[in-house]
């Protein structure tokens, strides 16, 4: 009786041993929540082969979290759905939305980390918009695919998980947010979709890469200099909804009508792609000086894809047009809308183009 009371209490103590080994494993993994929007990271075609023509995101967060489990190896994961759409349909409302549940559970000390699932069409712009609203220094990471889930070969499990890596790790804390596709980490405010089709479409083509995934291990080789996420000034207080600012692209034979239309839709702020430095046609010119002289404000961008939109010729000073730098004109839009929410002081604005 003794001897089987003894085993008895062996195997009891054996199984309290090993619970409290799972729960001290689990317990030194970072927590970290995967928000999902949806995208071709998310997506489901009618077969194995198609990577166009797929139903961007059909795939809910469980199911991502379910197929990658992986992950759980380097934290402990939950997941939540803000929304499931195909990234062109974003809008400024899922924006705010997302940018306050980020900042709403990184305030917690059980969270050390945010992935989010996005769609690539516009990742680089939901990047940049959270890298100047965010408030924490802990990692947040957007994350896509560009071969839908249901894809022989998809890229999003291993994008999933390599952002996940990122997350989880202490190197990534106080970078900015960051954008991780095909085994590259780059910054929020450098980072572009360059190309329609290929799975290595995102590049920081001016200023390059912040680091790569090696072996499964995030390292970084550089940071970024402009101001981001726990040192940006931005805040959107409540805001609902963010300044009307149209983006105009320059080209030859400009005849001014969408500047027109801009301005009598009621924007508050033009961003104007031009040529070369932000070059100006005569005739876009003469209306976006119209505009300036209403109190819209309007930046000088380049639909070149590369280089700084500097000072140029007197008039554009003259004519207070302020200099985008090195934002391509959808970024720049994104700075100009949360500028706007803060100050209509041209000088003011200019400051944060150079600083951000």
């Amino acid at each position: 009786m003794k001897k089987k009371f003894s085993i008895f209490i062996m195997v009891v103590i054996i199984g309290i041993l090993s619970i409290s080994t799972v729960s001290a494993e689990t317990s030194s993994k970072p927590n970290i929540v995967i928000l999902a929007t949806g995208g071709t990271i998310a997506g489901k075609a009618s077969s194995d082969t198609a990577t166009t023509g797929y139903k961007a995101g059909a795939i809910d967060i469980d199911t991502l979290i379910n197929a990658v489990p992986e992950m759980k190896d380097y934290a402990n994961i939950s997941g939540e759905q803000i929304c499931n759409i195909s990234s062109n349909n974003i809008t400024d409302s899922i924006w705010i939305k997302l940018a306050d549940r980020i900042n709403s559970l990184l305030a917690q000390d059980n969270v050390d980390g945010i992935v989010v699932t996005h769609g690539t069409d516009t990742l680089e712009e939901t990047a940049y918009f959270l890298n100047l609203t965010v408030k924490s220094k802990k990692p947040v990471v957007i994350v896509g695919a560009m071969r839908p889930a249901t894809a022989i070969s998809a890229d999003g499990p291993m994008n999933l998980l390599n952002a996940v890596r990122i997350a989880a790790s202490k190197q990534a804390i106080n970078k900015g947010v960051l954008v991780t596709l095909n085994d590259e980490i780059d910054a929020a405010r450098d980072v572009t979709k360059t190309n329609t089709l290929m799975t290595s479409t995102f590049k920081a083509p001016e200023l390059g890469a912040l680091g790569y995934m090696e072996g499964g291990t995030p390292v970084f080789y550089r940071e970024t200099t402009r101001r981001n996420t726990i040192n940006s000034d931005f805040s959107l207080n409540g805001a609902l909804s963010l300044p009307y600012v149209a983006i105009i692209y320059g080209h030859a034979n400009g005849d001014s009508a969408l500047i027109s239309a801009a301005v009598n839709a009621g924007a508050k702020g033009i961003i104007y792609a031009g040529t070369g430095d932000g070059s100006i046609h005569e005739t876009d010119e003469a209306e976006l000086s119209k505009a300036a002289a209403q109190g819209i404000v309007v930046v000088r961008s380049s639909r070149v894809g590369n280089g700084a939109v500097i000072k140029a010729q007197q008039s554009y000073t003259d004519e207070h047009f302020l200099n985008g730098g090195t934002l391509n004109p959808q970024k720049a839009r994104i700075l100009l809308q949360l500028a706007l929410l803060k100050t209509h002081n041209l000088s003011d604005i200019q400051k944060m183009f150079d600083q951000y």
